[in-house]
């Protein structure tokens, strides 16, 4: 299914990328057993990861406002950008036998494109701050009832 890469993002639901980036946190520190129980938790679990790969890929590899004199380079990163995102969801559309992988790509992807280590931050870090982001995207686009309480979790 082809995608316009222009069209907005349907928005993650707050639970949604909560469970996304505990799976990532989880299999970048090597924790297996929480990373099979977060992975179990959801089947959806693969499209999750694609879904928050995509928000965390396309504003990085995208035109808008990195380069105010675009070159070849600079479209070269948009399309490898959308090439990755059209692969994780292909990868993500053979089930939970993905999981795995598909957060594997992403977390390469932080790893060589996000993180600053000579400045002492880690992937950790990066994925923390990305699931922050994504967190408030989420409960902006799905507010809680009218009466509730919204707590936004401790992202430690």
């Amino acid at each position: 299914m082809f995608q316009n890469p222009t069209a907005p993002l349907a928005p993650m639901t707050p639970d949604a990328v909560l469970s996304a980036f505990r799976y990532l946190r989880a299999v970048e520190a090597g924790d297996t057993g929480a990373a099979a129980g977060f992975a179990s938790s959801d089947p959806r679990m693969p499209e999750l990861l694609a879904d928050a790969a995509e928000r965390i890929v396309v504003p990085v590899t995208a035109l808008c406002g990195i380069d105010p004199d675009p070159c070849d380079d600079s479209f070269a990163l948009e399309a490898v950008g959308r090439v990755l995102v059209a692969t994780l969801r292909s990868w993500a559309q053979a089930g939970p036998d993905a999981v795995e992988g598909v957060a594997r790509a992403v977390i390469a992807f932080v790893r060589q494109v996000l993180t600053e280590e000579e400045h002492g931050e880690s992937v950790a870090d990066v994925l923390r701050q990305m699931e922050a982001v994504g967190f408030g995207q989420a409960l902006e686009a799905h507010p809680a009832p009218a009466g509730s309480n919204p707590v936004r979790p401790t992202i430690a």
